[in-house]
């Protein structure tokens, strides 16, 4: 009985895990988030080709919590953790945030954003920690010669549950 009621928690210990790294790595280094685009590179329309099907991604969901709990206005959304894998050359599709907020942090090598608010690609090295929502929409690519680690935290609304999008 008691293992069955530690295993239950399982997922919740991971999430709170997760938001204690998270918060860390926030306070220990200096966050760089998705709006950062080099001085004169901002852009006010979609001007880059993008992806639309992953390339070299390895995309586990680690955790998914239904907060169907927490009141009607969240029936049907998960709270999800994952870890992305993205091996040198390998490409996040273009995707968007404005129903699907999210914390991305990258743990290990480095990858490129390329954002429609932004002329060029934004570099996100280990230990940046990113804030996607709102208007944002995006790609990345590990332009790197090593694989790129990140753990993303996100809100996954209904809609979105048979989207295989990242």
């Amino acid at each position: 009985m008691a293992s069955q009621a530690i295993a239950s928690r399982a997922p919740l210990n991971m999430a709170l895990a997760f938001g204690l790294l998270a918060a860390t790595a926030a306070l220990s280094v200096a966050p760089t988030f998705a709006a950062d685009c080099p001085a004169g590179q901002a852009a006010t329309t979609d001007i880059q080709e993008h992806p639309s099907k992953p390339v070299g991604v390895t995309d586990t969901v680690l955790s998914a919590i239904d907060l169907t709990p927490k009141g009607e206005a969240w029936k049907g959304n998960m709270l999800r953790l994952r870890k992305l894998v993205v091996q040198p050359g390998g490409v996040v599709p273009w995707h968007e945030h404005t129903v699907r907020p999210a914390n991305i942090i990258v743990v290990e090598g480095s990858i490129t954003e390329y954002a429609s608010t932004c002329k060029v690609g934004i570099e996100h090295a280990a230990g940046d920690v990113t804030a996607e929502f709102g208007q944002l929409a995006h790609w990345w690519k590990n332009n790197g010669k090593v694989p790129a680690v990140l753990y993303s935290a996100d809100i996954l609304p209904p809609a979105m549950h048979d989207d295989h999008m990242m």
